[in-house]
């Protein structure tokens, strides 16, 4: 039996999410993980753009940062942010965007500003928006990563640094934003779709051995489940294999120690960064 885990399941189901010949906007840790792993399997023409300027990068490694020189070095273009931004980014050029949250709401709504009802005394203030707000605006959709708990999916965010759907149907009309919103969102327990009528996250797929009552008591708000519940293939040896080597190929000394592995059915809950 294959033995996995928590983030090698969410960078797979990550990575299964993008196609060929995407143009994908990347994140640093997890997202920029799955983005590699994708080009390194079954999307080899995946165009990956990192925020730094980078354009059709290439490693052969997981980068350390948007600034790490392997971006550059295997780059088709580098260009500058206010290019990246103002040329790809907002008229809607890139295809889909990766983000992170501290916290999510049931329309799919990101906080990664702070925690706390006080915005000058929070109870933790966290790195704040980068591009996360345009990303979430512009991109023609949004797929988002996070562990999945009763404190990250909350009910009512502390802050909204990007939006999702707002407040429902026709919020995102409202506030000009020309981008498809949140479509896909994975956890360490499953993965959530919006619903088309009323676009509340709906869980939709399920990793095995994960009880659904699971997921509902992580969650802050009702968690509604769709009807065609889908139950999600674990990773596969080639998946697993291609993963792990682009890990390991980071310079030892910036590479964390690998986590223990461990059997498919008992996935723990365990945290993801932006």
């Amino acid at each position: 039996m294959l033995t996995y885990t928590a983030d090698e399941m969410m960078t797979v189901t990550a990575a299964r999410s993008l196609r060929n010949g995407m143009t994908c906007f990347v994140g640093i840790g997890l997202p920029s993980e799955a983005a590699n792993l994708a080009r390194a399997t079954h999307a080899p023409d995946l165009v990956l753009i990192y925020e730094s300027g980078t354009i059709g990068s290439k490693p052969g490694q997981v980068p350390l940062s948007i600034g790490d020189g392997i971006l550059a070095e295997t780059a088709d273009s580098v260009v500058s942010v206010p290019e990246i931004f103002n040329y790809w980014l907002q008229p809607g050029r890139i295809d889909v965007g990766f983000l992170g949250a501290a916290q999510l709401d049931r329309y799919g709504n990101i906080n990664t500003t702070v925690i706390g009802p006080a915005y000058d005394s929070p109870g933790v203030r966290l790195p704040g928006a980068g591009g996360a707000p345009e990303i979430a605006g512009a991109c023609k959709e949004v797929t988002v990563v996070l562990r999945q708990s009763r404190r990250t999916f909350a009910r009512q965010l502390d802050f909204v640094t990007s939006v999702g759907f707002g407040d429902g149907p026709g919020s995102r009309q409202r506030l000009g934003l020309s981008g498809g919103g949140p479509r896909l969102v994975i956890t360490d327990l499953g993965v959530l779709r919006p619903d088309p009528d009323t676009c509340e996250l709906v869980l939709t797929g399920i990793y095995a051995g994960v009880p659904v009552s699971r997921v509902q008591e992580n969650t802050g708000w009702d968690l509604k489940v769709s009807a065609e519940l889908a139950e999600i293939l674990p990773p596969t040896e080639a998946e697993l294999a291609a993963l792990r080597d682009l890990l390991a190929s980071r310079s030892p000394a910036a590479s964390p120690a690998a986590p223990a592995p461990v059997a498919p059915a008992p996935v723990a809950a365990a945290g993801v960064g932006d």
